[in-house]
């Protein structure tokens, strides 16, 4: 899901750029001054760089998907069902900057908008799926069922606004690039949840004291 560049015209990647940007500064600010409880722990910090080396380290590994594509392991909602959202946001951009700087896993350019699609969607938005989730269907699914959910919208919301921005981009249009997008990501998506529920399954059974933000 890393855009390189060239793929986006320079409207796209500009406001992308700058709406990411304000909300890696709102996010930095808002953890500064306790919004949502996300700095009154002092486990968050070392926590925070052991949650960055595993997703930059699952996100390294793909798994294969249908018609010889791959996928790999986002990580936004299991950072913010365990740190919020906010912090999240920022161990996914501190991931994305690295991947794109030293790894050439996406295009300078286009950095804002993979750090607005796997940052922001992935954070935020699977965070609120996973809560709302938790309220509709928390005695309906099994445990973890919530997380599961979300990990999987999550890639398929991420996956479609990239579609989306190629498509407005003219770089493809959007009756081509949203099913494509959408359909692997779905099946993506399955891996994503996986991975999710696994990680907070083990968390929870070695160390239940860092599931802080969250009741699973």
């Amino acid at each position: 899901m890393h855009i390189p560049d060239g793929f986006l015209d320079a409207k796209v990647w500009g406001s992308l750029s700058a709406v990411s940007a304000a909300a890696v500064v709102f996010s930095a600010r808002a953890i500064n001054k306790g919004v949502n409880k996300e700095s009154d722990n002092e486990k968050r910090i070392p926590m925070m760089g052991v949650m960055a080396a595993f997703i930059f380290a699952a996100q390294m590994l793909n798994f294969p998907v249908a018609g010889g594509t791959s996928g790999h392991f986002m990580g936004g909602v299991l950072a913010a069902v365990l740190l919020g959202p906010f912090t999240g946001l920022l161990i996914l951009t501190a991931v994305l900057i690295v991947q794109c700087f030293v790894f050439q896993d996406g295009g300078l350019t286009a950095l804002g908008a993979n750090i607005f699609n796997m940052g922001m969607i992935g954070s935020f938005a699977g965070y609120y799926l996973y809560l709302a989730a938790e309220k509709l269907l928390g005695k309906i699914v099994p445990k973890f069922g919530s997380a599961f959910l979300a990990g999987w919208l999550s890639i398929v919301l991420a996956a479609s606004f990239c579609a989306i921005e190629l498509a407005v981009s003219k770089t493809a249009p959007i009756g081509t690039a949203l099913p494509a997008m959408a359909g692997v990501h779905a099946l993506i998506g399955i891996g994503e949840g996986l991975i999710t529920v696994a990680a907070l399954a083990f968390i929870k059974k070695t160390r239940p004291d860092l599931l802080l933000l969250v009741k699973v």
